[in-house]
């Protein structure tokens, strides 16, 4: 800041809402900064009963104040550590290059993915696999976790939404048609 770099703890991480209908007092974020976020995660509303119980925990008592941490910064760092470990073949690693490529590739695509984008799901793809108790990568974990790395750093052309076309359906059409990498 001002010409200091001022370091930061680590593991330093953001979270962030993304909130599409009021914008008043913030701004759309440039792709350069979007690309900075690993994953878009699209929440939703709550089932009727999930609503419920939401009403429930809240009407006596504000249940966010005895949140407590879920995680040490320490076991963050060894998680991210193991994430490394994780093996992917060529093939899955071509894989990931290849929807990348078809993204920047696609004519209903003004802006594709980069390769931080490729890294992002390279990298996503070793933690779902790792969270699914695997030490290898498969295709599905890149099918699974590509959308949510791809989703904010992709710029539809301004012509796609006029023939009825949405983002996420042609990243979608786009992951499907992509051939997945199979075992020799």
């Amino acid at each position: 800041m001002d010409g200091v770099s001022r370091p930061l703890p680590r593991p330093f991480l953001v979270l962030a809402t993304q909130n599409p209908v009021d914008l008043e007092g913030t701004f759309p974020l440039p792709e350069a900064q979007l690309d900075r976020f690993l994953l878009r995660v699209k929440i939703g509303y709550p089932s009727a009963q999930e609503e419920g119980e939401i009403l429930e925990r809240f009407g006596a008592a504000d249940p966010l104040l005895g949140l407590g941490a879920v995680a040490s910064p320490d076991e963050v760092l060894a998680a991210q550590r193991a994430r490394r470990a994780i093996r992917v073949e060529r093939s899955i690693r071509d894989y990931v290059i290849a929807i990348s490529a078809a993204t920047r590739q696609h004519p209903e695509i003004a802006l594709g993915a980069r390769p931080r984008a490729s890294l992002g799901i390279y990298q996503a793809a070793q933690a779902w696999a790792g969270i699914a108790g695997r030490e290898f990568v498969l295709p599905d974990d890149v099918k699974r976790m590509a959308p949510a790395v791809l989703i904010h750093r992709l710029m539809i052309a301004p012509q796609a939404p006029l023939r009825g076309q949405q983002l996420d359906e042609l990243l979608a059409a786009i992951i499907d048609r992509v051939p997945v990498p199979v075992e020799g």
